[in-house]
């Protein structure tokens, strides 16, 4: 059963640098897990933080289960994320010392059918950063238009 489930968060690409990227496992519900199958969640104003030595994924939305009845999960319940000690201790490491902050980047199932959030520390971007980035972006598609005039 492959589930072709991809949820990008287009929005930290845009206002953040990421430094670098970890997946994660999450811990959910029956009926959170049959909403992410049909593609009804959002990351886009999701964040990462740590509760005591725990890290949680919150504001992360997944829609209620429409057959889920009374079983049905809180849609906006915060999300503990499943990692290995060592890696909880690095990325609080880093959080602490640069400034940084943990953000959701992809929402995905596995191979083996396991729910997955990609994350990663970012670096918030200046005003100028993103203009830059948006004139990379007119650039390529820019570029893009004019080779398919082409062909």
């Amino acid at each position: 059963m492959q589930d072709k489930v991809d949820i990008k968060n287009k929005k930290a690409y845009f206002e953040f640098e990421i430094l670098d990227r970890i997946e994660a496992g999450i811990q959910l519900k029956g009926t959170e897990v049959k909403s992410i199958r049909k593609g009804k969640a959002s990351i886009k104003e999701a964040f990462c933080f740590f509760h005591k030595a725990e890290l949680y994924v919150k504001s992360m939305t997944i829609t209620e289960y429409e057959k889920g009845n009374i079983y049905n999960h809180d849609p906006a319940r915060p999300k503990k994320l499943l990692l290995k000690k060592r890696e909880l201790k690095k990325l609080r490491e880093r959080v602490q010392e640069k400034g940084l902050t943990i953000v959701p980047l992809r929402l995905y199932f596995n191979d083996r059918g396991v729910a997955k959030l990609e994350i990663g520390p970012a670096k918030g971007k200046k005003i100028y950063d993103k203009r830059e980035t948006m004139k990379e972006k007119d650039q390529k598609r820019a570029i893009e238009r004019e080779l398919k005039k082409r062909h």
